[in-house]
């Protein structure tokens, strides 16, 4: 079973290193880029960049106007107001899925434990499609920048990217017009000063905990969906980092990471207190990118210019789910938490580990058997089956979804304009005004 082959992992000593040149391949000398040469010259970089910066600024922009011109709706009717707001965040989901389809395709491998059994699923055309539930804490290794786009999308394929909150530094918010969108969706900043943060992190909190309303977009529950994304390490991987998180664990006296840098447990516990009772699961996701070397980090190799100009993205992006039960996990006590934690964090990095010797992480293929304790909510009488391993793409589901982004615009933009020929008519006796 891949639960326990996970386990026997992690209870193992971890093996020497071997000379490592990416996942799965050892020994030979390859191209010093794990995602192989430059496949565009400068003229064409250029042009990707300049289509790149057009596009995704233009959607940012056209999104924040949406936001402005719906905002008087919070006076009016609270329901609208987040259903609209909720409405602008999946066209800031549809953006980041475009930005990677057209600009960065990859690979993109699913698998999971039994935990997650029928929940993994791969459509006809091959779409992967998750059925995930609407209100969750989802937790994640952070490698590089560009992870939270990719765990967007799966809320995309759960239909839940309109209600993904995401927890940020503080100075992010301060980006002209990025900045003030994020803040119309409700994100969390930090500051990374307990003192300062803690009080305005239960704020918001409380507001997702008792968030309810009714209206387009509200759920089938009675509390709003909410998908609250956390990265425990609280920065991405890199040599500064790494370093930092070596010297954290000889001061505290125990064993490094790998692959990863020791979690903080503070935060991630506060918002489970303060969650309690509304919501019930906490999904991880272990994220790793095709064909790093040992000691070198993503963020070097897979850079803004690498991924989305010069055609070098990830090969492939591998994820492995597990859930945990909210019950199940020792919030109550600061101490065992931590432990908890810490050790999901060293299961994860086995699970790395395992990834860098074969290429792969494990996957749940097997299938319920008769007696065993119903999964996933199945009252017993559907069998739930393991997916295996899914290989897909970052890709719409229909084309056209992307005209959501601009369809509260046009509207403005067609009444005006017939607001424009009514005026004209009337004062000026034409349709074009004075002439």
């Amino acid at each position: 079973m891949a639960t326990q082959r996970i386990h026997s992992i992690s209870s193992q000593a971890v093996p020497e290193p071997r000379p490592d040149l990416g996942a799965g391949t050892t020994g030979k000398a390859a191209d010093p880029h794990p995602a192989g040469r430059v496949k565009h010259g400068v003229s064409v970089q250029i042009l990707r960049m300049l289509l790149f910066a057009t596009w995704v600024n233009g959607v940012i922009v056209t999104i924040h106007a949406t936001q402005l011109l719906g905002s008087p709706l919070y006076f009016i009717n609270r329901d609208y107001y987040y259903a609209y707001m909720a409405l602008t965040k999946q066209s800031f989901g549809l953006l980041i899925t475009t930005m990677t389809a057209w600009f960065s395709p990859t690979v993109i491998r699913v698998s999971g434990d039994k935990s997650v059994r029928g929940q993994l699923m791969k459509t006809g055309d091959g779409r992967l499609q998750t059925d995930f539930p609407e209100r969750l804490i989802l937790i994640a290794n952070h490698q590089i920048y560009t992870d939270w786009l990719y765990l967007w999308w799966i809320a995309y394929t759960n239909k839940m990217h309109g209600h993904v909150y995401i927890i940020l530094k503080e100075s992010l918010k301060h980006i002209p017009v990025v900045g003030w969108g994020m803040m119309f969706y409700g994100f969390i900043f930090m500051a990374r000063n307990w003192a300062k943060d803690k009080p305005r992190l239960q704020h918001r909190l409380e507001i997702l905990k008792k968030a309810s309303h009714g209206g387009p977009l509200s759920g089938s529950a009675h509390l709003d969906p909410m998908w609250l994304l956390i990265f425990p390490e609280g920065t991405n991987l890199s040599a500064n980092t790494r370093n930092g998180s070596m010297k954290w664990a000889e001061k505290q006296g125990i064993p490094d990471l790998q692959h990863q840098l020791l979690p903080r447990s503070t935060g991630l516990q506060f918002c489970l207190q303060e969650l309690k009772g509304t919501v019930d699961w906490v999904y991880d996701c272990t994220v790793a990118y095709e064909g790093i070397p040992r000691g070198m980090f993503g963020q070097d190799l897979f850079t803004l210019r690498s991924t989305y100009f010069q055609g070098r993205p990830p090969k492939s992006v591998n994820m492995y789910w597990r859930r945990f039960a909210v019950s199940s996990i020792p919030i109550e006590d600061p101490k065992q938490f931590e432990q908890w934690l810490t050790q999901q964090w060293r299961v994860k990095d086995a699970l790395l580990e395992q990834y860098m010797q074969n290429g792969r992480f494990p996957a749940d293929d097997g299938h319920d058997s008769e007696g065993e304790p119903a999964i996933n909510g199945s009252s017993g009488t559907k069998m739930l089956k393991g997916a295996g391993f899914i290989e897909t793409e970052v890709k719409l589901e229909h084309w056209y979804e992307v005209l959501q982004i601009f369809v509260v615009l046009a509207a403005f933009g067609l009444v005006f304009n017939i607001l424009a020929k009514i005026w004209n008519l009337v004062f000026y006796g034409n349709l074009v005004g004075r002439g």
